[in-house]
């Protein structure tokens, strides 16, 4: 068997000799920490914890509650349903009488032949 080095000797010397300076009595019994239990870092944790919660919430709420009533009527109908259409369609003869606008045409707007004899 090979002597070791003498780098290793000294080295373990040294370790044995540091070791043999710590006794029982030096050595602390386990105990838990002290001190507060709730740390700074773990409040401010759990504040922008809740701070971001509360935002999720209230923009959750705003954009449910947000649209008006108005929003939510159902659209009308296109025509009247309480009138028939036509059963036929006459073509009418240009002969200069304006012709009275249909009844799903808003009211106020001018036919294309009373719009031709007023101009």
């Amino acid at each position: 068997m090979s002597t070791p080095p003498p780098v290793e000797e000294r080295l373990r010397a040294a370790l044995d000799a540091r070791a043999r300076l710590i006794d029982a009595h030096e050595l602390s019994p386990y105990r838990p920490p002290t001190g507060p239990a709730w740390g700074t870092r773990r409040i401010r944790r759990v504040a922008s914890t809740v701070a971001v919660a509360a935002a999720a919430a209230a923009a959750v709420a705003f954009l449910l509650l947000s649209g008006s009533p108005e929003d939510h009527r159902p659209t009308p109908p296109a025509r009247d349903p309480r009138t028939s259409p036509p059963a036929t369609s006459v073509p009418s003869s240009h002969t200069g009488t304006p012709t009275r606008p249909s009844p799903t045409s808003p009211p106020g707007t001018p036919t294309s032949t009373s719009a031709a004899t007023q101009g």
